[in-house]
């Protein structure tokens, strides 16, 4: 399911990123890989907070859709 749909505060393991070459760089950029446990913070609007890594990002509905986990 894309990270958009995970509840707050569950942790999530990272299945697979989808999108151009270019998307997938950047959020591997931004720790998210293949594997990482991720944490949705809070949700408004579509748009998340995420805690990954250590590190809280803060990213958009169309970037979070392309993430499966």
């Amino acid at each position: 399911m894309p990270l958009t749909f995970a509840k707050e505060g569950e942790v999530s393991s990272i299945k697979k990123i989808g999108g151009k070459e270019e998307v997938r760089q950047f959020l591997e950029n931004l720790g998210f890989v293949v594997g990482a446990a991720v944490t949705v913070i809070s949700a408004t609007g579509g748009n998340l907070i995420v805690n990954i890594k250590d590190s809280r990002v803060a990213i958009g509905k169309d970037m979070a859709s392309r993430i499966m986990v």
